[in-house]
């Protein structure tokens, strides 16, 4: 904990700092950030008027070029201070987004800002991995299914900011992460057999790294991505369909050199095909059946529409997968494919109906041929297998309803009040992943009370969210306040829908952000969900009432000073089940939970109010974050 001293030299340093830039700031260039800025509507009691260019004065000039000049004094002098920090995880994030934030002024200072935040990120990243592997263990003790949440990978974080400001800097570290992989890395791989769906770390991380560059930056994303686009992997297709949205003739390119590279590929076999077909016909969903019948599926990111093809590249893919299927098979001694006979049966099987529909006829002929063929030597229950998980995004599923029937069939045949619960089990998340309010209906069946007040936090607090997603305003509202939830999931709740109906309903809104206040002050006093539920809902208000949010906000800093692990950023919605029957968790990004959204808002608002509220964190981790978000709203701003 920083104490008022170190506030002092914080605001002494800010002084001189201004004096010396203050005379010949240069004009920086505005950078990038990979947060959301938050939205602020115009005033409610003036119509919105469009936006239109006006020239700044000469005073309106000279204040903005003093700001920028202060945040630039405020970074320099948090820089000092962040060297010392104990805590690893603060300190890498600190100084590789003050590193950021310095770019234009110093680029020297900032790449060794950038080393320093790295060396800070590979200390944290072991101790937060050593942690989550003991308590990945624990929970496993005794036969039971384990669920947690990955900490956060500090090293991606200050590689991504290091390699938006400077490739070769990005390649650097990229290398020092491939080392530090492999001291770490007892994977020893089976001699001779490749995974279809997966690449090297460091190779996988080129292609997150390309992910995370790919939003502002497509250029700069290809330079990271196409060493890593060599061969065919389930990431690199991903990353291929997520570059499809910014540049389609380029995702495109890279597609058809796949499909080459395929072709060329002694080893290729019905699990490569199965990740090309993605590209085409499941973007971002990916399927792989390995040699004994066993599915991997696999969803990377949000399905999209079909991309629109041309004729002529349908026609390419199916031309390479037909020569890769139709490949004679090795003896079973010999035979190193990642599907084996089992698994390239069902692959074609799932595959055939987009070889009917697209690929020419005698392509088809010679594929339905090999169809036949392969049915003599797989098993039985093979040759029947017809499920969903075989038809998915390839054919219509079996419609919910049979699925429901099914389960009910079963549930009036069993014997036992264990059997009748596990398929309740059952029945309720298969209706829960619809959201549909039944599950709350067919949860109330299950017979183990203690199992009942185990899953209804679960499955209450998985509906809210649907309905918030799907706009069902009203079923929320009702849910939020009469179902099983946490304070912290019911003033995320409030507050969400109170955005929600902010320019449609303003009254009911108010009421359900001072309902969300009156919840957030209902955590503990220790609890650091109480400084973020009030930065939760002080950004509710703040499209409502600006003197509420910055009250509100004035509430978080004083809750946050009475908690210990208050660090302003990392808030998540969790929802987590362990029963019997599954383990289950559900991890929701909350941004405007954190100080950053906030703080930036605040910013364009009043600077120096601003900046007087984050100097009042006492903790290092609240107050950096703060000062780092007005800094970089000031140097953003054109």
């Amino acid at each position: 904990m920083s104490h008022s001293s170190s506030r002092s030299s914080v605001v002494s340093t800010l002084l001189v700092s201004f004096l010396l830039l203050i005379a010949a700031a240069p004009a920086f260039k505005a950078q990038e950030t990979s947060e959301k800025t938050i939205a602020q509507p115009a005033p409610v009691s003036s119509p919105a008027k469009p936006a239109s260019k006006k020239k700044l004065s000469a005073a309106e000039k000279a204040k903005a070029e003093q700001q920028r000049a202060l945040a630039l004094s405020l970074l320099i002098s948090l820089s000092n201070d962040a060297r010392s920090f104990r805590d690893q995880k603060l300190r890498a994030r600190t100084l590789a987004r003050i590193a950021d934030g310095l770019w234009d002024a110093d680029p020297d200072q900032s790449r060794t800002l950038f080393q320093k935040a790295w060396d800070a990120a590979h200390v944290a990243d072991e101790e937060a991995n050593r942690l989550f592997r003991e308590d990945m263990q624990r929970q496993q003790t005794g036969g039971r299914g384990a669920a947690g949440s990955q900490p956060p990978d500090l090293r991606a974080e200050v590689l991504r900011l290091a390699a938006k400001r400077d490739r070769a800097l990005g390649e650097e570290l990229l290398e020092k992460l491939k080392r530090d992989k492999a001291q770490n890395s007892s994977d020893t791989p089976e001699p001779g057999r490749r995974n279809s769906s997966g690449l090297p770390e460091a190779m996988a991380q080129r292609l997150r790294l390309a992910r995370q560059l790919l939003e502002a930056d497509v250029p700069r994303a290809l330079e990271f991505a196409d060493p890593a686009l060599t061969g065919v992997s389930m990431q690199g297709l991903s990353f291929l369909a997520s570059l499809r949205d910014k540049d389609a003739a380029a995702a495109d390119l890279r597609y058809q050199r796949l499909l080459g590279v395929a072709a060329a590929d002694a080893q290729a076999d019905a699990n490569t095909v199965s990740l090309l077909s993605s590209y085409l016909f499941t973007p971002q969903m990916f399927m792989t059946i390995d040699r004994s019948g066993g599915t991997n599926t696999s969803q990377m990111g949000r399905p999209g529409p079909l991309p629109v093809t041309t004729p002529e590249m349908r026609r390419a893919f199916f031309s390479v997968a037909s020569q890769i299927l139709m490949r004679p098979l090795a003896p079973p001694e010999q035979d190193k494919t990642t599907s084996g006979v089992e698994g390239k049966y069902l692959i074609m099987k799932r595959l055939f109906p987009l070889f009917e529909q697209y690929a020419p006829k005698a392509t088809t002929e010679m594929v339905r041929g090999q169809l036949s063929a392969l049915s003599a030597s797989v098993r039985e229950e093979i040759r029947k297998r017809d499920d969903n998980m075989m038809k998915r995004g390839i054919r219509p599923e079996e419609e919910p309803e049979d699925t429901e029937q099914s389960l009910l069939d079963q549930i009036s045949r069993a014997k036992t009040s264990a059997e009748r619960d596990r398929l309740y089990m059952d029945l309720t998340m298969r209706t829960l992943e619809r959201g549909d309010p039944r599950a709350r209906d067919f949860l109330e069946k299950l017979e183990d009370s203690d199992l009942r007040k185990q899953t209804r936090p679960y499955v209450d607090g998985t509906l809210v969210i649907h309905y918030i997603e799907k706009k069902k305003l009203d079923e929320a509202i009702a849910l939020a306040r009469a179902g099983e939830l946490s304070h912290f999931h019911r003033v995320w709740a409030l507050s969400q829908v109170a955005r929600q109906l902010t320019e449609t309903d303003r009254p009911r809104a108010i009421e359900l952000a001072d309902e969300a206040a009156t919840e957030a002050r209902r955590i503990g006093g220790s609890d650091a969900d109480r400084p973020r539920a009030l930065i939760g809902v002080a950004n509710a208000f703040y499209l409502l009432d600006r003197n509420r949010a910055w009250e509100m906000v004035g509430e978080a800093v004083r809750a946050a000073n009475s908690v210990e692990d208050f660090s302003g950023e990392d808030s998540r919605l969790m929802l987590r089940l362990q029963t019997p029957y599954m383990t289950s968790m559900q991890t929701h990004s909350t941004e405007n939970f954190d100080l950053p959204s906030m703080f930036r808002a605040l910013t364009k608002e009043d600077y120096q109010r601003a900046v007087g509220l984050a100097q009042n964190f006492e903790a290092d981790a609240p107050r950096a974050t703060a000062l780092i978000s007005i800094a970089r709203e000031v140097l953003s701003d054109k």
